[in-house]
């Protein structure tokens, strides 16, 4: 039996310095998966000191809140897992066979299309809240040289995507991913599927029993 899950909150905003940083701003007023979205960030952020490059309004740049019951600070990788497998099934849906490059950019073929970035708020040994921002090609084909190994959605697929429309969707599959960690063993399930995924290099469409 499938796993019900909360419908994520989503809050498009036509600009803003960093989606992380606007979810923190409002973190008070923001349940378990709601989501701040934008057509275009002044000061994205990716790994370490790394920034993150989208065309305004051509892709998804959004953060999400993650509110945790069980995970313990060792858990960490099951916020991870929730987000790569739940971006990786999307993909599966879109007849995109991608890789999750450790630890958390996720990769089709030799060319980046995702990266994740993870903020977690430890609190007496437990995660209280993760703060996870995602930036994900969805329609750029244009780009800048001097980065290395860009590709969008549009590129592999040719087709053209509406940004509210693949939000919702992507959303509902980081909810199901989410939804999984409800439990002891769920926790541990999601992350031993993470972790066979990354270690074997595993495309989408070999799902993982």
């Amino acid at each position: 039996m499938e796993q019900s899950f909360t419908e994520p909150e989503i809050i498009w905003l036509e600009s803003t310095d960093s989606t992380n940083d606007e979810l923190r701003r409002r973190l008070e007023q923001s349940g378990d998966l709601s989501i701040i979205a934008t057509a275009k960030q002044s000061a994205g952020r990716g790994q370490g000191d790394h920034t993150w490059h989208s065309a305004p309004g051509q892709n998804l740049t959004f953060s999400i809140l993650l509110r945790h019951r069980l995970l313990k600070a060792s858990d960490a990788l099951a916020v991870t897992s929730i987000m790569t497998l739940g971006i990786r099934d999307y993909l599966h849906s879109k007849g995109i066979s991608p890789w999750i490059k450790w630890p958390n950019d996720i990769w089709v073929g030799d060319k980046k299309i995702c990266g994740i970035l993870v903020e977690n708020s430890i609190r007496a040994g437990r995660i209280d809240f993760s703060i996870v921002g995602v930036g994900l090609d969805l329609n750029q084909t244009d780009w800048p040289s001097e980065l290395p190994n860009p590709v969008s959605l549009k590129d592999l697929t040719g087709q053209e995507y509406d940004v509210h429309e693949e939000l919702r969707q992507l959303s509902e599959a980081l909810a199901r991913r989410s939804a999984r960690t409800a439990t002891p063993e769920g926790i541990a399930e999601i992350i031993e599927e993470f972790n066979k995924v990354v270690n074997n290099r595993l495309p989408l469409s070999e799902k993982c029993s």
